[in-house]
């Protein structure tokens, strides 16, 4: 049964900025998406396509601490930076994908890296935070770094594109990423024409991001940067291009539990809030300078 779809939502008029180094959509949480409505995915922010120019200074996100899920960063264009206080550090660069679990707690930074920065060019990067349930809240920080060679790679027939599998299943084809709950995360590239048909639990929340280009989804034209939310009623997800097209596609079983949420700690409830900043500030999420 075809997965109908809820609404399309255009991107958010203005940006913001995180850190001086992302130039962000917010796309959700916001009045109308609700963090309980596309659970386990909390939030999604979309540095839209943006030449920062050269700079001898790391332009980015300094550190700062996480507590209770995982924020996983996608790069399409340009170069990201990360140290965290477990003593983890990588860079990605486009195709790439950094997923850090913040679990029990962590302090991290993040920015553009040095010979990006020095040069300059086109940005573009998409960060999603995803809830982690109750069990696993305390589990321990890590990190998974994933390079484009180590993606599930699916070269669709007829020239029609390919699907880098992050994370799940696509057509049989299953990605590296590991996850606390059921998700699939499908970096999908499709060439002028080019069309596809997968299938997704018609339980799980999904929503699919025009990264470029514009497409027909399920019947209905989605124009670039648009976000489409569809409904828990159907499995089945067709696409077809209008033109080269980049399409981040998410879905996950919901995570079916109460969501406390204060800056960069999500935890169930406010007391468990409240320890976060304590353990904050006492040390407890280690030293990282």
């Amino acid at each position: 049964m075809k997965k109908q779809i809820e609404k399309i939502y255009s991107r958010p008029v203005h940006p913001g900025m995180v850190g001086d180094g992302f130039r962000v959509f917010n796309y959700f949480p916001n009045g109308e998406i609700t963090q309980q409505r596309v659970s386990p995915f909390l939030l999604m922010d979309f540095n839209a396509e943006y030449d920062f120019g050269p700079s001898d200074h790391l332009r980015g996100v300094d550190v700062h601490p996480h507590k209770g899920f995982e924020t996983v960063t996608i790069a399409y264009k340009g170069s990201v930076a990360h140290h965290d206080s477990t003593g983890n550090s990588g860079v990605i660069k486009p195709g790439d994908v950094q997923w850090m679990t913040a679990g029990a707690g962590i302090l991290h930074k993040e920015y553009h890296e040095k010979e990006f920065s020095k040069k300059g060019g086109p940005f573009e990067m998409i960060q999603l935070w995803v809830n982690l349930p109750a069990k696993d809240k305390l589990a321990s920080p890590k990190y998974q770094a994933i390079t484009a060679a180590q993606m599930g790679k699916v070269v669709l027939d007829d020239n029609n594109g390919i699907v880098n599998v992050i994370a799940g299943v696509f057509n049989d084809h299953k990605g590296p990423a590991t996850t606390f709950t059921p998700v699939n995360m499908f970096d999908i590239r499709l060439n002028k024409g080019g069309k596809l048909s997968t299938s997704v639990p018609a339980t799980h929340n999904t929503v699919l991001l025009v990264v470029n280009g514009e497409i027909e989804v399920n019947g209905e034209k989605a124009d670039q940067h648009d976000l489409v939310l569809f409904k828990n009623d159907g499995d089945e997800i067709t696409i077809s291009a209008e033109k080269g097209s980049v399409i981040l596609l998410l879905s996950g079983e919901p995570i079916n539990e109460p969501i406390a949420q204060y800056g960069p700690f999500v935890m169930n409830t406010h007391r468990e809030l409240q320890e976060a900043f304590q353990e904050f500030q006492s040390g407890k999420f280690g030293a990282l300078e």
